[in-house]
């Protein structure tokens, strides 16, 4: 006879109701109760345009005034100056400089747009282009995170654009992660604020994945167990989630416990997936031709699969290594820049189309700020040839991109001034197109919040004004 002593049987007796009281929740968690399950398919505040986003972020800030807004007056008053009141920019910068890359008409719609992207340029149709984005400040940094988390201060870290997103909309597939960020060769400054899920349940946080790799192996290390079989680990991984529902349902489904049980099983279930959705090997040989076998082909290639296969929000980054921030030979480092991710960007839109993705996925592409239309004054004591014809930072006025997801096509929104150096009409800032996003994806953006620290937070704080305009 084993004896047990009062408080191990009232302890024994305690974990046994509980075990009990744990099975109409985990039948709740497997019917997809969110309040159990966060990543379960959300509810949207109205039908949605779109179902899912891939957003190509190129990083560092690409020239505005080189891409997809044309203006004459940089050739017609090149090299000279300007009155200081005109262009107050971070550091004092010299005379205006005409675009090295040629501008034309394109498409039915007519657009200007330049050849330093030529195929997507082709492309102006499918195109939503914005040219009057603003942002606060024309420091990386703190433009980095509010472009990815609607909050600008780098020592307060706050939820991503894509986890806001996930925690709405919930996933599809749940073998993968509702967010996954595509960065190759590391991680981009700030680092993983831009994927974080802050506050947020950690279900919700952006995983990276890096694409320099080709090998699926090194893209997810460790996605498979080569000394354990399947159904060893499924019956090792039962024995761990027990345990950890057993302190789930002591503690009251407390976060932490929550998230351990959801990484813990969705990491088993990627072995099913991730291999496939990862392998582009797996595509037919005139599709991978389509991408082109490069990097940012097989990145695109990449994100295409995913959203098929039911990821919410696909980050892909283009610049993280050597970003566009060309302060010198903007035609040089641009062009090389362009040139890398022209033909996948165009491939992804033609994919997507061709598939009826394009539908009810929005792409979106562009940088943290644009740049200056004038040309970049070499730094005391620089080599002038390291510092000629680049422009500097500039986030009075920049492009973006929208396409698929509701939007226009062939649509040009906003304009900066004859110069391209300031938004002057239908200005849109950064927390407007944060709004205007989340209404194609059915919310409304002060309507989704999450209670933290005594109050409600939101992506958009108190800002935000839904451009109805862009609609289709």
């Amino acid at each position: 006879m084993t004896y047990c002593s009062r408080r191990s049987f009232l302890h024994r007796a305690g974990m046994g109701m509980g075990a009990l009281g744990l099975g109409p929740i985990l039948s709740q968690l497997n019917a997809g109760d969110r309040s159990l399950n966060p990543l379960a398919p959300g509810k949207t505040h109205f039908p949605a345009r779109a179902k899912r986003v891939i957003h190509i972020f190129a990083n560092g800030g690409p020239s505005q005034v080189d891409s997809f807004d044309y203006k004459p007056a940089l050739a017609k008053y090149d090299g000279q100056e300007v009155p200081g009141e005109l262009l107050k920019t971070e550091r004092k910068t010299g005379a205006l400089m005409k675009s090295p890359f040629t501008f034309k008409q394109r498409g039915e719609s007519g657009i200007w747009a330049s050849d330093l992207f030529p195929m997507v340029a082709e492309m102006v149709d499918e195109l939503c282009i914005v040219n009057s984005m603003h942002a606060n400040v024309p420091n990386h940094e703190p433009s980095l995170m509010l472009m990815n988390t609607g909050a600008e201060r780098v020592n307060i870290v706050r939820p991503s654009v894509g986890s806001w997103i996930t925690y709405g909309l919930g996933t599809e597939n749940e073998n993968l992660p509702g967010f996954v960020s595509l960065c190759p060769g590391g991680v981009p400054i700030v680092e993983t604020q831009n994927w974080r899920s802050a506050f947020l349940p950690g279900a919700y946080q952006g995983t990276h994945i890096d694409t320099k790799n080709t090998q699926v192996a090194k893209l997810i290390p460790d996605i498979r167990n080569p000394r354990m079989p399947m159904d060893v680990q499924r019956r090792q991984l039962d024995l761990i989630q027990e345990m950890n529902r057993q302190d789930a349902a002591a503690s009251g489904l407390d976060p932490d416990a929550e998230a351990r049980i959801h990484s813990l099983e969705l990491a088993y279930k990627m072995q099913l997936e991730a291999t496939d959705a990862f392998n582009v090997e797996r595509e037919p040989a005139p599709v991978r031709e389509l991408y082109g076998d490069t990097l940012q082909g097989r990145q695109m290639l990449i994100a295409r699969r995913l959203v098929e296969r039911g990821v919410r929000f696909v980050q892909v980054w283009h610049g993280a290594g050597q970003p566009w921030d060309s302060h010198n030979e903007i035609h040089k480092n641009h062009g090389r820049l362009g040139e890398e991710a022209d033909r996948p960007i165009a491939a992804l839109l033609t994919d997507l189309k061709q598939r009826g993705l394009l539908e009810d996925t929005l792409v979106i592409w562009g940088g943290e700020f644009g740049r200056t239309p004038t040309v970049e004054l070499p730094t005391p004591g620089a080599n002038d040839a390291n510092t000629k014809l680049g422009r500097d930072h500039n986030h009075h006025g920049f492009t973006m991109w929208l396409a698929g997801g509701g939007v226009k096509r062939g649509f040009q929104f906003g304009a900066t001034d004859e110069f391209g150096f300031k938004a002057v009409e239908n200005r849109m800032h950064v927390h407007d197109l944060h709004a205007t996003i989340l209404h194609l994806l059915g919310f409304d953006h002060e309507q989704l919040t999450y209670r933290y620290a005594g109050r409600d937070f939101r992506l958009t704080d108190v800002h935000g004004k839904v451009f109805h305009e862009l609609f289709a």
